[in-house]
C-alpha cells in the first residue's frame, strides 16, 4: 500500500519524460502541487493531531517540523555544491522526499488501526502526487540531469515512504497519543515550510503569477480534498 503513492509521483515523473512543458505548464504544475502538500496539512494531519492533543503541544511540534526541515535544506546545499541551480533542483527532491515521507507515516499509522484505513489513505494520494512527480522531474530536466539519472531520481522517491510505512506501523503502532499524534504535527511543519519556502519558490523562478497559475493551486488543494472526500 505504502507504493502506491510512489507509483503515482513516478508516474507523473514518466508524464515529464515525454512531454518537455513550457515554463507556464512547470509553474502551475509546482503551484498544484503545493495546493496539494498544504491540503494534507490542512485536512488531514492537523485535524487528526487537533482531535487528541493541546494546541500547545501541536504549536511545539510544527515548529520541530519547521527546523527538521531547515536542517534538510542545509543539507541540501551541500549537495549542491557550486552548481548553477542545483540547490534548488535538490531541496525540491527534498520537499518531494519529505511529502512521500508524511504519506508513509500516515499510511502506516493507520494500518496500525485498520487495514482498510491505510488503504483509503495510500490510493487517496496516488492522484495527489502525480502532479508532484510531473513538477519535480520537469525541474530536473531543466538542470540539465541525464534522463537515466532523471529516472532513478524518481524511482528513489519510492525509499522515504517505504521507510516511514513501516517506522509508522512498527514503532507508532504501540505508542502512546502524545507520540503518534505529535509525529504527525511534525511532519505538517515540515510539508509547510517545503510547499511555501522550496515549491512556491520554484514555480515563481519558472513563470510570473498568473490566474492560471493561481487556479492550480486551489484546483490542487481541491483535488486532494475530493479525492479523501470519496474515499469516505
Amino acid at each position: 500500500m505504502a507504493l502506491l503513492p510512489a507509483a503515482g509521483n513516478f508516474a507523473g515523473g514518466v508524464l515529464a519524460e515525454v512531454w518537455k512543458p513550457s515554463a507556464r505548464v512547470l509553474s502551475a504544475a509546482l503551484h498544484a502541487a503545493v495546493g496539494i502538500m498544504l491540503a494534507i496539512v490542512a485536512t488531514e494531519l492537523l485535524p487528526k493531531a487537533s482531535a487528541v492533543l493541546s494546541g500547545w503541544v501541536i504549536g511545539a511540534a510544527f515548529v520541530m517540523g519547521g527546523v527538521l526541515y531547515l536542517a534538510i535544506e542545509a543539507g541540501a546545499q551541500r549537495l549542491a555544491g557550486a552548481k548553477r541551480g542545483g540547490k534548488r533542483m535538490w531541496l525540491i527532491y527534498a520537499a518531494v522526499a519529505i511529502d512521500l515521507l508524511s504519506d508513509g507515516l500516515m499510511i502506516g499509522s493507520g494500518g496500525a488501526v485498520a487495514t482498510a484505513l491505510a488503504l483509503k489513505l495510500a490510493a487517496g494520494q496516488v492522484l495527489a502526487d502525480v502532479p508532484e512527480g510531473y513538477a519535480a522531474a520537469a525541474s530536473f530536466r531543466a538542470n540539465d540531469v541525464p534522463r537515466g539519472k532523471r529516472l532513478l531520481m524518481m524511482a528513489s522517491f519510492a525509499i522515504p515512504v517505504l521507510l516511514a510505512a513501516t517506522f509508522a506501523h512498527l514503532v507508532l503502532r504501540d505508542a502512546n497519543d502524545l507520540w503518534k499524534f505529535g509525529a504527525l504535527a511534525v511532519i505538517g511543519g515540515l510539508l509547510s515550510l517545503a510547499a511555501i519556502e522550496d515549491l512556491l519558490g520554484e514555480a515563481h523562478e519558472h513563470g510570473a503569477d498568473s490566474k492560471a497559475a493561481a487556479m492550480s493551486f486551489v484546483g490542487g488543494f481541491a483535488l486532494f480534498v475530493f479525492v479523501s472526500a470519496g474515499l469516505e
